[in-house]
């Protein structure tokens, strides 16, 4: 896993000081499910749950053509305050869960669900989704 360190690069002669960052999934996924994410992603780093997706941030090229394709907001680079827990759940069930690279409807309340509070607690499965 990362640690999300920063780095030091040097740039065509210009020393440059940078960030390591990976794209994960948060709540807002949870009961909604959107697929558009994974057909954008050069890596097919998305992993499939009952009711959310995850993204392996092992895998992730950082690239971010997955957020603004989210209709529920819910992948955020983890360098965004707060995130610990969901750099954690993605770490996890990235390894459980399988691989999905093909655009899927949505879950079928997914409009009633997108921008509800509290969804993890409440919602969250760890069952496995059926992945490609």
């Amino acid at each position: 896993m990362r640690d999300n360190k920063t780095f030091y690069v040097s740039f065509c002669g210009a020393q440059i000081w940078s960030e390591t960052v990976t794209y994960i999934v948060t709540d807002n996924c949870i009961r909604c499910k959107y697929t558009d994410c994974v057909e954008v992603c050069p890596v097919d780093c998305f992993y499939e749950g009952e009711n959310m997706l995850v993204i392996h941030p092992d895998e992730c090229i950082d690239c971010g053509v997955c957020e603004p394709e989210c209709p529920a907001d819910a992948i955020k680079p983890d360098t965004e305050p707060g995130l610990d827990k969901w750099l954690k759940v993605n770490t996890e069930y990235a390894e459980k869960w399988p691989n999905i690279t093909i655009k899927r409807d949505p879950m079928p309340d997914a409009d009633a669900y997108d921008g509800k509070s509290g969804k993890f607690e409440e919602f969250f499965s760890a069952e496995p989704g059926e992945g490609d």
